[in-house]
């Protein structure tokens, strides 16, 4: 079947036929940001191959709730269970209420992500708007025993869940192996086990964030938010759960243990990882100094950038590349996805002004090369979403394509219904499923000077006719050409 789609699950691990619960309803959950500093490369990774997934199967014909959480609390310094939240850090150095920051951050991130065209979330909640629901879960896990109290904190009782359901199904860790690697730390002491995680923190006197809960003030563990609002949108167990390889462990093991000793359900049927981006084989990150916002890629104001690269382009040369595989960052890999963004851009265009003609005589082989090539775009996408390969494919459908503008190849050997489906299957691929979109000149001051630079020529030349067509055709886009004595200024028509 075309379209059946086949994704590794990271729980089996194994390729799996996607057959949703009730389709043709698709329930994805993807960890969406920490709403903390500037996304870099890794991030925007991240939500590019989601917004893939999601594209797809809104192109097969599921109708997908798409739920991404925005964690602005209880993510703590270094992801442990002490110290001080991101959010309230930030808030404090900068002198500001921690909802500003988290604002500011979530507006920064909106940003970045329009400008990569990543379709927004049918849902996107906050960790500090779904308290009530976390503390809830808190109490039900520890009804059910897989929890206790110390001090105003409650934490998980890993050992206790282990003898009745296994620990670490995401990461494939075993519970042994994690004990044997763990060391004393701070704060600790309220603790049963070290692997034992935080699900409520009693609040320091000198923590900003707090809420009243029926062990004291304080705040939610950062892996609990995602457990609780991916199960409130999308049902006890859902689809497709998402997120970076990095979140394995513990995020998402943790995840798997609350559900399961809450509810006693199976939290999600797919787990889906992307793999991570690196830089000369080490991961990008801030703690490694080799850490590259997304908007330094886009004004190339970073050392490690030769030059800017558009969002497009970092959108492309992420697609080049299988979601599950490593990703190293070079110039010369991004200087080549500019040059494959614009050759399918350059198609796009091209497609657009094609029409179908009865001329030539039907032709068996090429109708059936073309007929192969949209197969394998669909058999690429299905093969566990492989937009490398599904990019090769339409490489090969364009240079069809341009054999009709060439006049090499008649659109009549192809036949109407073959010639409408190769024109719609490169475009709906390109734009909508791969969500390349066409980048036009940023700056139209730059072409209004070219236009100046011909028109003083024209002058000079004294040809006359054409210096009125293009003062003519400034004006009809509201440009008014100003002639001064020893230059040529514009200023915007004001009627």
């Amino acid at each position: 079947m075309m379209n059946q789609l086949r994704v590794y699950n990271t729980l089996t691990r194994s390729k799996e036929v996607f057959e949703p619960l009730n389709a043709p309803f698709v329930g994805m959950y993807v960890c969406g940001p920490t709403v903390y500093g500037d996304g870099h490369l890794g991030h925007g990774r991240s939500a590019i191959v989601f917004d893939i997934l999601f594209r797809y199967l809104i192109h097969l014909g599921y109708k997908v709730r798409y739920v991404r959480n925005i964690t602005d609390v209880g993510h703590l310094v270094a992801d442990a269970d002490e110290g001080e939240d991101k959010i309230a850090k930030q808030a404090r150095l900068e002198q500001l209420e921690p909802m500003e920051v988290a604002q500011r951050y979530t507006n920064s991130y909106h940003e970045v992500m329009d400008m990569l065209n990543v379709l927004r979330p049918s849902i996107e909640p906050r960790a500090t708007g779904h308290i009530p629901e976390q503390i809830h879960m808190v109490q039900e896990i520890l009804d059910n025993g897989y929890a206790y109290e110390s001090n105003g904190s409650v934490y998980f009782d890993i050992e206790k869940y282990n003898a009745d359901f296994p620990y670490g199904v995401i990461s494939g860790r075993k519970i042994e192996d994690l004990q044997s690697g763990t060391r004393d730390l701070d704060g600790q002491a309220e603790k049963r086990n070290p692997l034992d995680f935080a699900l409520w923190k009693k609040a320091n006197p000198e923590h900003i964030m707090r809420w009243d809960s029926p062990w004291g003030e304080g705040f939610p563990g950062w892996h609990l938010e995602c457990s609780c609002m991916s199960t409130k949108y999308l049902g006890e167990t859902f689809d497709i759960h998402g997120g970076g390889m990095d979140l394995l462990f513990p995020h998402h093991d943790c995840e798997v243990a609350q559900v399961q000793a809450s509810r006693k359900t199976q939290q999600a049927r797919y787990w889906l990882h992307n793999n991570l981006i690196t830089i000369n084989g080490q991961k990008m990150g801030k703690s490694l100094g080799n850490f590259i916002p997304l908007m330094d890629f886009f004004s190339g104001g970073h050392d490690l950038l030769d030059r800017a690269y558009s969002p497009m382009t970092v959108r492309f040369f992420i697609l080049q590349a299988h979601y599950r595989s490593t990703l190293d960052f070079s110039n010369e890999a991004l200087t080549a996805a500019a040059k494959g963004y614009k050759k399918l851009m350059n198609g796009l265009k091209l497609v657009r002004t094609l029409e179908y003609s009865p001329e030539g005589e039907p032709d068996e082989k090429v109708q059936k090369q073309v007929s192969g090539i949209i197969d394998n775009v669909y058999r690429s996408m299905n093969d566990d979403l492989n937009t490398a390969q599904a990019i090769a494919q339409l490489f090969n459908l364009l240079k069809k394509i341009n054999s009709i503008q060439t006049g090499n190849l008649q659109t009549g050997a192809l036949g109407k219904e073959l010639f409408d489906k190769m024109i719609s299957t490169y475009q709906q691929f390109v734009d909508d499923v791969l969500g390349l979109r066409e980048e036009k000149p940023a700056k139209p001051e730059s072409l209004i000077d070219a236009l100046i630079f011909l028109y003083r020529d024209a002058k000079e030349q004294k040809q006359y006719d054409k210096v009125d067509e293009i003062r003519s055709r400034l004006k009809e886009q509201g440009i008014l050409l100003k002639d001064m004595k020893e230059s040529v200024d514009w200023a915007y028509e004001e009627n």
